[in-house]
Formats: C-alpha cells, structure tokens, sequence
C-alpha cells in the first residue's frame, strides 16, 4: 500500500465500495442522458481503464435500448512498440467488445489508434536519427500517445461540437497525478466534469478517481466482465510483473507516461530497465522468447552515444552547449541525429530480432511484427530522398536478414544513382567523409531536380549543401565558436573583437 493510499484514501468496507458503485451507476446513466455529447473513453487494456469502462458498461446496458442513443467511442492508442503481449491481449479484447456490444445492443465502438507512418517510433530513430529518447529529449511521447488520441477527439469535437472524455485515472495513482487531478477540480464547470487544457470543448469525467489500488481489483475481481474477457488473466499478467501500474491512455504531457508504469513500450529508454518484461521472461519459462528484445532495448539504451551521432544538429548547423566537466565549464557541440553507420545497424538488429523471435515465440504469436513494411519503406524514402544516401542500404540489409528481396513499389527502381556510384564515390573521395557526404548530396541533389521542367529552387539547395557539409568537423565547430564570441562581444560594444572575428567569418565563407 503506497503512502498516498494511506494518507488520503482511508480503507473503505465492501458494503461502502458497493454503495459506492451503484452511486456512480446512477451517475453515470444521468450523464449519458442528459444531452447528446458524446462519450470517448479511454482503454489501455489495463486494470483502471478495465475498471472503467465495466462501470460504464454495466450502466448503459441497465437502461432501455430506446435511451441507448449516444455512441460510447472506446480508443486505445498502439504505439507498435508496446511490449507484444500486452498488445496481443489489448487487440484481443477489442475484439471481443465489438462483438459482444453488437449482441448486446450497446452503442459502444472501439478504435485501435496508431501513430502516423511519418511519425512512428523506427522512422523517427532509424529513419531520421533521433537519439533513443531522454527525459530531456522526449520525442516519442507527443508522436506516439498523445497526437493520435487528440486527433481523434478533435475529430469528435468538430462533428459534435463538445465530447466527454472518460479516463480511468486516479489520484491513488502519485503524488503528481493527486495534485494535477486536484487543480483540475477547482475549475469544474458542471459536476464531476474537468476541463481540457489541451482539447478544447472536450470534459474530462474521471468515475473512479478515488478508489485506491485494491478496490479496484476487488470489483474487477467480484463484478464480471460485461465484454466476456477474463479479468483473472489481467490479474495474472499483473503477477507476473512487480511494477504497480498500466501504460494509460496519455492525452497530456501530465499524464504520466510508459516511463513510470508497469505496461509500456519495450523500447522504452526513459527508465533503467524494462522491469515488465524482464519479470515475464523472469517468472515464466515459456516467455523467453521476449529476450531479444530485451537485449536490442539495451544496445538503445547508450548513456554516451556521442560516437554514433552527428556532430550537427538534424538541420545541418552546429549548436553549442555549456557542458560541466569536473567543475570545468566546456563549451561544445550538441550531438545531432545518428550517422549512417549506426542506423544500418540498428535497422539489421531490429530484423535480426524479429526472425528470432518467430521462430521461437508460441504458434499463436509467430506473425509478430517489430517493424511494418510501411515503416521500412518510409525509412528508406527518407535515406534516399532526404539524407541522400543514394546507396540505397536498406533493401540489401533486408534481404542479407530475412532471405527476400525487399517490395517497394513505393519508390522507382529506375534511379540515376546507385550502390555502384556510391562505391565509386568513396573511392574517389578516399575516405574523407565530409567529402563523400558533400559529393552526395550535390550529386543526389541534382538528381532529384534532373527531370523537373522548372527546376525551381536548385540553387537554394545547392548553397545549403555546402553551408551544412563544406567544411570538416573542426572547422564547423571552431566556425560556431567564433561565430557566439562574436555575438559575445556585440552585446559587450568590444569592437576589436568584433573586427576580427568579422574577418574570420568572411574568410571561412569565401572558403566556400
């Protein structure tokens, strides 16, 4: 029992959750009522949104169908890197909710949401370079949870003019979540109904705000499920692991996130350890197979990557940092986005893991899929049209891991360059790596415009790149370095300075 638990939800008796569940019955029949906005509530699959949505269930089903008017949206948001059995067990369940809603007459639709193909997890670290996010570079959160839920309760909000957003969260949960959920509550518009910072015209009801860890167990335990899924299994999968809660539905930055609860995205290098699943495999023999994944979240999980990114930001500039070095101050570059080298390989690992763990998963689950064909197709889009790695490396790494040549009808075969001229540049280029990096992306530039009637733009291109790949890495970063002692000295009136650190600039650009 947390000390949260303890302090601000004192131990109720069953007779005084019972009284409180058929409040909330009534509660809830009275809010469906009594207008026409729709419900949109969110289901993880875990026990809080479980609980939830069974008392949301088992109200509605209470009233005539005749007052069964409004829909009950039911969405879930899959990341597609949520650990692969609680994503098999969350999709199962929504099968079963559409199925049993359509005999029993209820006005309830699920929605498995996904992340736009641009902006799921492996196109933005593969594909574009993103370092494995850190607690200040949460990339991952914002594209993966939050914008597909939001999107679609905007959707809602504009063909219905307001919605009611049901969530499973408790103040029980943290500290934090108390707090937030408290603030929320003072601004309260209609009773029990919170208002949205984030989506306009969208209210938050929150039925079991109160309960505390144990009552919620106790009803899913003594209640039946109304969709016939097995609550049991959901507490014997909670056993399994030693975390205390669910992977939510996060539609805020307040909401705490896969990083501190028990069900979240394997990947997930916001926290030490995936605790979840290292107990599953832990616990169970027949769960071993997770182990791949496992290992691959560890190579993620690089305190100091600095040698596998970039030493310019993903737009090409160098941006320097204050860094603290022993109580030594040191000015440096911020590392950008992977290199070349280092996406390959997580790309081969990725697929690696992938063939592993179908031939060693259970039968029901050897159609697992780490990464889409849709991903890897958008990967190797954004190698080829926006880094101008015009080698064209993905389609050989997937047929060297999986045996097939790689379908993509999505980009033409009929290129000016190839694999071939990239051989022939490095060659040319004799190891120089700005060089090669220069060479391909005027070559690959040109390219692209080769066929255009109006080859409007060519030039802007051209310039940006060589303002971004002319000089070498110690020439860039030692140009950033004069560049903010100029600034320095400007905002200190120093006109020597400035005068010489004009001269340095200019003679770096007539280099050019």
């Amino acid at each position: 029992m947390t000390a949260i638990q303890t302090s601000l939800f004192p131990q109720r008796t069953v007779e005084e959750l019972v009284k409180d569940i058929q409040m909330l019955t009534k509660e809830i029949k009275e809010l469906y009522c009594q207008d026409d906005i729709p419900f949109v509530l969110g289901y993880s699959g875990g026990k809080d949104s479980t609980a939830t949505l069974q008392l949301v269930w088992n109200a509605i089903v209470d009233l005539s169908p005749e007052k069964r008017t409004k829909t009950i949206h039911v969405i879930t948001t899959d990341t597609l890197v949520e650990n692969p059995l609680v994503s098999a067990w969350v999709r199962n369940s929504l099968k079963k909710i559409k199925y049993a809603a359509q005999e029993q007459g209820m006005p309830i639709e699920p929605h498995l949401l996904q992340p736009e193909i641009t902006h799921t997890y492996w196109v933005g670290l593969i594909g574009k370079g993103y370092p494995a996010p850190r607690l200040k570079f949460r990339w991952c959160t914002g594209r993966l949870k939050i914008d597909p839920s939001n999107r679609f309760i905007r959707n809602i909000v504009r063909a219905s003019g307001q919605t009611i957003l049901i969530l499973g969260t408790r103040k029980a949960e943290s500290a934090r979540r108390a707090i937030t959920m408290k603030k929320l509550e003072e601004k309260r518009v209609r009773a029990r109904l919170s208002p949205n910072a984030n989506l306009p015209n969208s209210l938050v009801y929150s039925p079991i705000e109160d309960w505390r860890d144990d009552e919620v167990w106790l009803y899913l335990m003594q209640w039946q499920n109304p969709w016939g899924y097995s609550n049991k299994d959901l507490l014997a999968m909670y056993q399994s692991a030693t975390a205390d809660n669910e992977c939510p539905l996060v539609v805020d930055t307040s909401t705490p996130s896969c990083g501190s609860s028990r069900f979240g995205c394997w990947v997930c290098t916001l926290v030490d350890s995936d605790k979840s699943m290292a107990a599953m495999i832990r616990n169970d023999e027949e769960k071993e197979w997770l182990q791949p994944l496992v290992d691959l979240r560890l190579e993620l999980d690089i305190q100091d990557d600095r040698d596998n990114r970039d030493f310019r930001r993903i737009w090409g500039n160098v941006q320097l940092f204050e860094r603290n070095i022993d109580g030594e101050i040191s000015v440096e570059p911020i590392p950008g986005p992977y290199k070349k080298e280092w996406r390959e390989y997580l790309l081969r690992r990725l697929l690696e893991a992938q063939v592993q763990i179908r031939r060693t998963a259970p039968e029901d689950m050897r159609d697992i899929t780490l990464i889409s064909q849709e991903e890897l197709s958008e990967i190797r889009r954004i190698w080829l049209e926006e880094k101008h790695e015009f080698d064209d490396s993905l389609p050989r790494i997937y047929e060297e891991v999986l045996g097939e040549p790689f379908q993509d009808l999505a980009i033409a075969s009929n290129r000016l360059l190839g694999t071939d001229e990239w051989n022939i540049l490095e060659e040319v280029c004799n190891d120089d790596a700005m060089h090669l990096e220069l060479m391909a992306k005027l070559l690959d530039t040109e390219r692209q415009y080769h066929n255009m009637a109006r080859r409007v733009g060519i030039y802007e291109k051209l310039e940006k790149c060589f303002e971004t790949s002319s000089r070498s890495q110690e020439e860039a970063v030692q140009n950033a370095h004069d560049k903010r002692d100029l600034k320095n000295a400007a905002e200190k009136n120093n006109v020597e300075t400035v005068k010489q650190l004009t001269w340095a600039s200019l003679k770096f650009q007539s280099q050019d």
